[in-house]
């Protein structure tokens, strides 16, 4: 019986597939030890040679913050019409740069990964999944930063607030990804891309009502600049993170941008479409990423 060959039926091995087609997302579900590798590599990379390492976490939030409370809230006067004005501005801006950070890092993370794309073979949205993760860990710092500036202005949490505070977070997480897959596709055949990524990133941070409040917009603006405005979902994330995170201690007379929920909804729908869109992308053009790095 040693000796007889072992007879394969046919439909019993799954078909042959080419590398670098078919899972998707699933991939990264699948292989979190790679995920998990990939970050490790990533964090130690960006920190080499570093004396602070991870402390670098701290310090730049710290500046930015500093930055902007100093020339916009005290020079320009707006802590005298926004209560608490340093948690608003911390609440709305450590997401801001969640989601900066994220698709800044999720463009350039099949081109910078280059020589080990073409190695070996490993399912391409590792690389941005990672560079999503990173963006995480350096949210952490802020964001406890920032809930500890809440508390001592008198912030406690609340189920309302916390359902808003978990809406923008998703919000951010899925629309940051999906554009992140998609850039990242479309970086590797046009390396343009990074500049234009650069120059979003700075009309994202003054596109939202992070550095001033949303009624500017609509007193200052025409009625349609107010529509294209609150159909922003990153709109709807700041100021979601800011009714969770900043309004329970101020003494209730502010309005946020009317029917709030209801826009953060949409929002999110759009931001599993702009997901759904980027991992299709993203999946059809891997195929050429080792042909064309």
């Amino acid at each position: 019986m040693s000796g007889q060959a072992v007879p394969v039926y046919e439909g019993v091995l799954p078909p042959l597939v080419p590398p670098g087609t078919g899972g998707g997302l699933r991939h990264v579900l699948r292989d979190r030890y790679l995920l998990r590798l990939l970050v490790r590599r990533e964090l130690k990379a960006r920190y080499k040679g570093s004396l602070l390492g991870l402390g670098w976490s701290y310090v730049r939030p710290a500046v930015h913050f500093s930055v902007y409370f100093f020339v916009v809230g005290v020079f320009l006067g707006m802590d005298r019409h926004v209560e608490h004005f340093p948690i608003y501005l911390f609440s709305g801006m450590v997401l801001v740069n969640l989601f900066n950070e994220t698709l800044h890092s999720c463009t350039r993370s099949v081109t910078g990964n280059g020589p080990l794309i073409k190695k070996v073979f490993l399912p391409r949205e590792l690389f941005p999944a990672a560079s999503l993760l990173v963006s995480l860990v350096h949210f952490l710092p802020g964001f406890g930063i920032m809930l500890a500036g809440a508390l001592t202005y008198g912030w406690r949490p609340s189920p309302v607030g916390l359902l808003a505070a978990a809406l923008g977070f998703v919000l951010i997480i899925v629309l940051g990804l999906g554009l992140g897959l998609l850039c990242a596709a479309i970086n590797v055949f046009f390396r343009d891309l990074e500049q234009v990524v650069d120059i979003m990133v700075i009309v994202i941070t003054w596109s939202v009502p992070m550095i001033y409040p949303w009624w500017h917009v609509r007193d200052e603006a025409p009625g349609w600049v107010l529509d294209v405005y609150l159909a922003n979902p990153l709109v709807s994330a700041v100021s979601l993170f800011q009714r969770a995170f900043w309004f329970p201690g101020t003494g209730g007379d502010f309005a946020f941008p009317p029917d709030l929920y209801g826009r953060a909804a949409i929002s999110l729908a759009v931001s599993g479409l702009v997901l759904l869109a980027g991992s299709l992308v993203f999946a059809r053009a891997q195929q050429r990423f080792a042909q064309e790095l």
